[in-house]
């Protein structure tokens, strides 16, 4: 199924369970549906426990279109548009940088009435180095090397990941992606500033859980203890999982407690 933005972008997205509670899920950095098996499992397990579920490629990710510059903006249109498809009202489910899109997202759009929030790793300490990596993304793309761009928005992490991407059957769908990358360098960005200066807390003010898994790197940890802190209305959860993963029967289990 696809919509089409209010910019004129063609949004492609799965849907599960037509009539339960509206839940759109929004994927991380390297998310998009023809490679996130996980995500398509969590999908049909929401369905199952009575959601009506949303799970969409990102603006220049997989079937969806869009092209370069990439923008914060650009994401919260196309959460506008499936929340609309969804009868103008649902709850988010964002996804590592994702959860700060969902976070853009409940900030501007009155249609957004729940968050939940997976390990999202937004800077505790201001902006500077989410901007820093936005710009050394956008350098890259507009060099026209998206290995490099991917190489560059991936350092640090475990390199098992790129690895796998760049020598996988998926590379040229991850090459494809790699300039939208910039939206989650924005989202992160934006989402620290917000942070910091106390416009996250006035803007957010819908219910949110915050996740983690039980084993979590520690910035994750410091990221999730700052986010409940600061927003008006939120609580802590766990769900069984190490190294930024979780098993689709574990997260639906608890989203389904969180949201219902």
């Amino acid at each position: 199924m696809h919509v089409v933005t209010g910019d004129g972008v063609r949004v492609a997205y799965d849907r599960e369970g037509a009539g339960g509670r509206p839940l759109v899920l929004v994927g991380g950095l390297g998310q998009m549906r023809a490679t996130d098996a996980a995500t398509r499992a969590l999908t049909t397990e929401l369905a199952a426990r009575g959601f009506d579920v949303v799970h969409h490629d990102r603006p220049g990710r997989g079937d969806s279109g869009g092209e370069a510059p990439f923008t914060l903006a650009g994401e919260v249109a196309a959460v506008r548009a499936l929340v609309d498809e969804l009868g103008g009202r649902a709850a988010l489910y964002g996804s590592s940088s994702g959860g700060a899109i969902a976070l853009a997202a409940a900030a501007e759009l009155p249609g957004v009435d729940r968050l939940v929030l997976w390990e999202v790793p937004v800077g505790t300490e201001g902006s500077a180095e989410a901007w820093a990596w936005h710009a050394g993304i956008v350098e890259r793309a507009a060099a026209g090397d998206p290995e490099a761009v991917l190489r560059f928005a991936m350092d640090g992490m475990p390199p098992e990941w790129l690895d796998g991407i760049l020598g996988g059957p998926d590379r040229e769908r991850y090459l494809r992606m790699a300039p939208a990358m910039a939206a989650d360098a924005e989202a992160l960005a934006w989402a620290a500033d917000a942070l910091r200066d106390g416009t996250l807390a006035r803007a957010v003010a819908v219910p949110t859980t915050v996740l983690r898994g039980t084993t979590a790197w520690p910035f994750v940890v410091e990221a999730a203890d700052a986010l409940v802190a600061a927003l008006p209305h939120a609580e802590r959860a766990q769900v069984p999982g190490a190294e930024h993963g979780w098993e689709p029967a574990d997260l639906a289990e608890v989203l389904d407690a969180a949201l219902g």
